[in-house]
C-alpha cells in the first residue's frame, strides 16, 4: 500500500476464483469511490479454500405462487429473494437464513379463509424488499450445493436437488466444499 496524493494505492496476489465478488464488495466499503484493476499473472498451486457466506438459506418446500401472507409470517426468519405473488418451486432458495443452516419453508402457503374478520387486518402486512442480486453477486452468493438458473426472463437460485429427501441423502457430499 503506497499513498499517491489524496489517494491510496494497493497491489497484491489473489487467485482469480477470489475476484468473484470482490469488486461489489470494495465498491460498498469505499462508497464507490474505488477503482479496481486485475491482470493474470501465472498459475500457481491450490492455496486454500475461500470463504462463503456465513449464513443458510430459507428454501420453498413446495411449487405454486408465493404470498404476502406466509411471507410476512416468515420475515422474521430471514430476508426475502422474491416478492409476493411469484411462481417458485420445490428446492428454489427463497432468501437468506438468520441462522448458519438451511431452512425449509413454504412461501406458498394461503390464509385460512373464515367467516370471522377484523376489518382491515388483510392491509396490514409491511414487507420489506426483496434483495435482488446480479449475476456476480449471485456468483459469489451460491455455495456448492447450489445452482443459479438463468432464463430469458428471471434469474433464481435453487438448490442442486430439489426435494428435502434427496438433500438430505446427498448431504455429505457437500460437507467439506
Amino acid at each position: 500500500m503506497e499513498p499517491k496524493g489524496d489517494l491510496q494505492h494497493l497491489e497484491f496476489e489473489i487467485p482469480a476464483r477470489g475476484i468473484i465478488g470482490l469488486r461489489n464488495n470494495v465498491l460498498t466499503a469505499t462508497a464507490g469511490e474505488a477503482i479496481m484493476a486485475h491482470r493474470f499473472k501465472a498459475y500457481e498451486p491450490w492455496k486454500g479454500t475461500i470463504p462463503g457466506r456465513l449464513n443458510g438459506v430459507l428454501v420453498s418446500m413446495e411449487k405454486g405462487s408465493t404470498t404476502a401472507y406466509s411471507i410476512d409470517k416468515l420475515q422474521d426468519r430471514g430476508r426475502f429473494f422474491v416478492e409476493p405473488g411469484v411462481e417458485v418451486y420445490e428446492g428454489q432458495i427463497m432468501g437468506e437464513h438468520i441462522r448458519d443452516n438451511d431452512l425449509v419453508v413454504n412461501v406458498v402457503k394461503g390464509k385460512a379463509l373464515t367467516n370471522m374478520r377484523a376489518s382491515g387486518t388483510d392491509d396490514n402486512t409491511r414487507i420489506a424488499t426483496a434483495v435482488k442480486f446480479s449475476l456476480e453477486e449471485a456468483m459469489e452468493y451460491i455455495q456448492a450445493d447450489e445452482y443459479i438458473e438463468i432464463t430469458p426472463k428471471s434469474m433464481r437460485l435453487r438448490k442442486i436437488y430439489l426435494t428435502e429427501n434427496e438433500r438430505k441423502i446427498n448431504a455429505k457430499k457437500f460437507v467439506n466444499q
